[in-house]
């Protein structure tokens, strides 16, 4: 019988597997998981009998000088592979990945910035306890890698499922956590773990906001079902949309590229490449519940915008990856919109009940009174402006707590509805400082607002 072969590349969807819930926390084990099934399954696996021990693994995997204590060991041997940094293990030439490509995924996909991930590649991957190790192979186990008996480990005659191997008859449930990925990962690691009952009885709800009137699930089904099919095909083919634009105000025809969905402000859209309703850049979120005809069409089809042809031609056509890489540099769903500072003052209680310790984005961070005064200053070019804001913040109190955040917005009509809806929400504990424009548009509808509650002369 022939042996099995491990020959999968750490990509981020296998990473995601074998992560086993967060991969921002878990990354550095599920590289060396990782490592462990190559050395184990892989074209130059390592001379071991069935029924090995950890011991025995150590003894042929480390070099003879390698510590049997319990600690981290030292660096004792350039040539012991415990010597060899996370970079190492993954970019060896010979696994053939682009560095520069998988750093630019697991940022977008894990959530760690670019600063954090370079410093975990320094790390020596196998330069840890004995007691991770063990629980290396234990996880193996329940991976379903390695047969756990008689207090030795057996390899396994067939590889086990995994993201690799999937194929559209494959039995969702058969591959754990990897399925869930697209959740956020917090969410993820929490369905993984609850979504079967326990004891017979349910614990796990998820109740999500869903806009989309009755009337139309069943066609957003049906645009899903179209587009799934679509994504089978290769190459994948351009489409034209008829749509129900809310900015146009009108019914328009666009050709895009489809790239993927996403579920967010309580409905759910597709991202697609070519023409917006409003004929603005590149790109567009289009609602799928406003959406009246898909047509796909042929590569050759005379009618393809040229950007749409032109990223065709030269093989540069986008991917969710790089949705999500947008994404991560600025808060808000339309990443297509440029980028602004937004410069954010709370008020101290209320910042240290319900801010304080929450994540909103990467680049949300909270600064110092005197670090908002420069970036007034560095960013408000005009005088007038400048003048008034830097006014403004004399009048609050440096115990405050300021925030820095960049957000999607280009003016009062473009702008990322998202984070217009939690700036509404934090109101009037959240006083938007930059950008200017912002604050003058907020200023009028809190003005506006207000004249409905006043006008009441029993209030």
């Amino acid at each position: 019988m022939l042996e099995p072969v491990f020959r999968d590349i750490p990509n981020v969807e296998l990473l995601q597997w074998l992560a086993r819930g967060s991969l921002k926390q878990n990354l550095q084990r599920a590289v060396r998981l990782w490592v462990w099934l190559s050395s184990l399954y892989g074209e130059n696996r390592l001379a071991l009998n069935d029924g090995f021990t950890y011991a025995q693994w150590r003894d042929v995997f480390f070099t003879s000088t390698h510590p049997k204590g319990e600690t981290v060991p030292k660096l004792h041997d350039e040539n012991c592979p415990c010597a060899k940094t996370t970079a190492q293990w993954l970019f060896d030439p010979k696994i053939g990945i682009s560095e520069t490509e998988w750093k630019q995924s697991v940022v977008s996909h894990a959530g760690i910035n670019k600063s954090q991930l370079d410093e975990l590649l320094k790390t020596r991957l196998f330069g840890v306890t004995r007691r991770s190790l063990q629980a290396d192979l234990e996880t193996l186990a329940e991976l379903g890698w390695l047969v756990y008996k008689n207090q030795k480990y057996d390899r396994v005659t067939e590889l086990p499922l995994r993201p690799t191997t999937i194929n559209n008859e494959v039995n969702i449930a058969k591959l754990g956590a990897y399925e869930l990925n697209f959740l956020e990962e917090d969410l993820s690691a929490i369905a993984e773990n609850h979504s079967q009952k326990i004891n017979g009885v349910q614990r796990f709800f998820l109740k999500l906001d869903y806009v989309i009137p009755r009337s139309t699930i069943d066609l957003v089904e049906d645009w899903q079902y179209e587009l799934r099919q679509l994504w089978t095909k290769t190459p994948v083919p351009p489409i034209k949309l008829t749509y129900n634009s809310a900015k146009v105000r009108d019914t328009v025809d666009c050709i895009v590229y489809p790239v993927c969905i996403y579920y967010v402000q309580r409905a759910v859209y597709l991202c697609a490449y070519g023409e917006s309703p409003l004929r603005q850049g590149d790109w567009y979120n289009f609602r799928l519940d406003r959406i009246q005809n898909m047509i796909s069409l042929e590569w050759t089809n005379p009618q393809l915008p040229h950007n749409l042809q032109q990223s065709y031609q030269q093989k540069s056509l986008p991917t969710p990856d790089d949705i999500a890489v947008a994404m991560s540099k600025a808060w808000g769903f339309d990443f297509y919109l440029p980028a602004q500072l937004m410069l954010l003052r709370f008020e101290r209680e209320f910042h240290d009940r319900y801010v304080k310790g929450t994540e909103r984005h990467d680049t949300f961070a909270e600064i110092t009174y005197q670090q908002a005064q420069h970036l007034i200053r560095r960013e408000v070019k005009q005088a007038e402006p400048q003048r008034a804001l830097l006014k403004i913040l004399a009048n609050r109190s440096p115990n405050d707590a300021y925030y820095q955040v960049s957000i999607r917005y280009q003016d009062h009509k473009y702008r990322d509805n998202n984070v217009i809806m939690r700036l509404r929400a934090w109101r009037p504990k959240c006083e938007v400082l930059l950008p200017f424009d912002l604050r003058k548009s907020i200023a009028a509808e809190v003005a506006k607002e207000s004249l409905f509650y006043h006008q009441d002369s029993l209030l």
